[in-house]
């Protein structure tokens, strides 16, 4: 009998496992995967390791700082030098004839706008006021129109759209349109706190999170799928795995997202599937035998638009190359120590459609992966300098890829549009954390997995 069993071994369900056992609960994290990290991850291939998710850890603060990151340190009780974040060099928003450059300084991105929309700062005052003052968990707010609130605060279409194009694309699972309470979430990660990355990638995040849950007497099970979650009396007792086995629990809390839990649970009427998520990603990534700096590619990351109007929703062809997401992890500020990356590494990301390419056979799918890593790349090259000369190495991830190590429906990074800020379900003692809880990106997902152990799995046992 566990105090609390976690499903999925991400970053939310390994931050949620260790605050538990800190208070001397016993806990148990099951992965259906041979591997850990779930939207964050890495693989090695060809002798060299990449990672899978990680452009940049959000919200750094430098140590001392308050904020979301000194929050998670200060709760899951790590050094900031344990992370060891080394912040971003600079970014920009990439419209034809117009960018606005950031930095984790807002008032770089503030002069951007004055110079460049000198109408408009008032306006983006404004809105930065009512984003500063915006409860992260207020469910009865979280859900207005981002369109409509920034119509009322600016009057420059095309300044509205530069400023969402980022904002969706790092964290935003409905079409067209955003909830405000998600748009508020990611301006202040990406705007007011900003990029950074561990010079090791997502490895080293990960290694510290499982070192520390297992220093704490916390068990994880690697290749144990849950196939049902096992409810009598109106209260889940346990789970099946998908070996038969049966391991009984006083509350189980899932980070496979909500539609995900409740397909697998027991009494649950019919998941409506147009529900789900449909916001899928391809991802190709490039090798270099230069620095990318050494060839002009001299951003952090660079969000571009080939038009001025954004069109954020799901892809009718294979892949959408309209609009995508540039990111070298070379181009941060590392120390001195650390040096730079030992090689140059592009990383592309750009709409894609899940059904197309489930549908594909195994030639098909290679013949494609091929293709569109070659497509993506020559969109993206209209906004930064050409590397292509310089490529030794290459590889694709697909939405295929991510449904098979995360399970979310459709292959969706960021889940259903719908969240559940507060984590609750049907049932008394199965809860949520992680991506439909509301929070993403790596800091969104370790505070989700604070929070709702927190707030469900503590001082609960006399339930």
């Amino acid at each position: 009998m566990y105090d609390t069993l976690i499903i999925g071994a991400g970053m939310s369900g390994l931050a949620a496992g260790i605050r538990l056992a800190h208070y001397d609960q016993r806990v148990c994290i099951l992965e259906r995967h041979n591997t850990i990290g779930g939207l964050n991850s890495f693989y090695r291939m060809n002798g060299r390791d990449y990672d899978v998710g990680l452009h940049a850890v959000t919200n750094y603060a430098p140590k001392g700082v308050r904020g979301p990151l000194q929050t998670l340190l200060r709760q899951l009780r790590f050094k900031w030098e344990e992370f060891a974040l080394a912040p971003q060099i600079g970014s920009r928003i990439a419209f034809p004839d117009i960018e606005l450059r950031f930095t984790n300084d807002l008032d770089v991105l503030r002069g951007e706008i004055a110079d460049k929309f000198p109408n408009q700062i008032d306006g983006f005052d404004r809105l930065c006021g009512r984003i500063i003052g915006y409860d992260d968990l207020d469910q009865e707010n979280y859900d207005q129109s981002t369109r409509t609130i920034l119509g009322e605060c600016l009057t420059e279409p095309l300044l509205i759209e530069m400023l969402l194009c980022p904002t969706m694309w790092y964290g935003n699972a409905r079409e067209h349109d955003m909830d405000f309470g998600q748009f508020s979430i990611m301006f202040r990660s990406i705007f007011m706190e900003g990029f950074c990355r561990p010079y090791r990638g997502v490895r080293l995040i990960l290694k510290n999170l499982v070192k520390r849950f297992r220093s704490l007497g916390g068990e994880l099970k690697l290749r144990r799928g849950v196939r049902r979650i096992v409810v009598e009396d109106k209260r889940v007792q346990g789970v099946e795995l998908d070996n038969g086995e049966f391991i009984a629990a006083k509350r189980v809390l899932s980070s496979i997202g909500r539609l995900e839990t409740l397909r697998i649970c027991d009494g649950t009427q019919a998941v409506d599937p147009a529900r789900a998520g449909r916001m899928a990603f391809v991802e190709s990534v490039s090798i270099l035998d230069k620095q990318p700096k050494s060839l002009g590619v001299n951003d952090t990351i660079v969000f571009y638009n080939d038009s001025p109007s954004f069109d954020w929703c799901r892809s009718k062809e294979v892949c959408d190359t309209r609009t995508g997401v540039v990111c070298s992890p070379n181009n941060y500020q590392y120390s001195d120590e650390d040096g730079e990356l030992a090689e140059g590494v592009v990383r592309i990301t750009s709409i894609a459609s899940f059904d197309s390419w489930n549908e594909m056979s195994e030639e098909e799918y290679r013949i494609n992966k091929l293709r569109w890593y070659d497509r993506t790349v020559a969109s993206a090259v209209r906004f930064v300098p050409d590397f292509r000369r310089h490529v030794i190495d290459t590889d694709m991830f697909t939405p295929t890829t991510v449904r098979r190590f995360t399970w979310h429906d459709n292959g969706a990074i960021y889940g259903a549009p719908d969240k559940q800020l507060d984590g609750t379900t049907h049932l008394p003692n199965l809860f949520l954390c992680g991506t439909d809880q509301g929070f993403v990106g790596i800091v969104g997902a370790i505070v989700s997995g604070i929070s709702m152990a927190n707030r469900h799995c503590l001082d609960r046992d006399s339930e």
